[in-house]
């Protein structure tokens, strides 16, 4: 595990600092990656305190209630339920040591600081977050315009009344027409695995 010597070494502190690939498996959150289920790590931040490990299926944010406390609660974060909006990167200042990239996930707000030295690699971090917002933001409208269509085509269909035939064998056939086209609208509009938005553009 992530222990005291590691920490030196990296030169963690309060302000977060980019764990590179090699080190992944020294984090605490590599444990609650679902591995075995294809989830990878694409970018993981680490404070003394916290930990923001984001995957291609999720962010998993090891919460600390301090630096000296051992305490932590895990929080799980998938993209597909909890669409990131209002994501903004804040550059240092003269006398800055950290910049901060800031975004909302589902109903909740972070703001994370990193150590101003590792600016380039949170910028990779930053066009992901833009990008995997962009797309669950389109996909979410043209889900909606897919609810909106199949309701006006089933009110069309309503008005037409009865026809010859069963009544009820023709409704279970519309309906399950119905029901297997929406179903796989949802599986073309909502995306699970965003690894090749990171693939794209995390350069580490």
């Amino acid at each position: 595990m992530f222990g005291k010597v590691a920490a030196d070494v990296l030169g963690l502190s309060d302000v977060g600092a980019v764990i590179k690939p090699q080190d992944y498996d020294k984090v605490d959150s590599d444990d609650y990656v679902l591995h075995e289920d294809g989830e990878k790590i694409y970018f993981l931040i680490k404070s003394k305190s916290d930990e923001y490990c984001f995957t291609n299926k999720a962010l998993i944010h090891l919460d600390g209630t301090s630096a000296t406390s051992k305490k932590r609660m895990l929080r799980r974060y998938d993209y597909h339920a909890n669409r990131i909006s209002d994501v903004m990167l804040e550059t240092a200042g003269t006398m800055d040591r950290d910049v901060e990239i800031k975004f909302t996930l589902g109903s909740i707000n972070y703001s994370i600081d990193v150590n101003k030295n590792q600016l380039e690699e949170l910028k990779d971090l930053y066009k992901s977050l833009i990008r995997i917002s962009e797309i669950t933001s389109d996909n979410a409208a043209s889900l909606n315009f897919a609810n909106q269509s199949l309701e006006l085509a089933s009110a069309a269909l309503g008005r037409m009344g009865k026809t010859d035939g069963n009544l009820v064998e023709e409704f279970t056939g519309m309906n399950q027409v119905a029901f297997d086209w929406l179903e796989e609208t949802r599986l073309r509009y909502r995306i699970k695995d965003f690894g090749f938005v990171f693939e794209r553009y995390i350069n580490m």
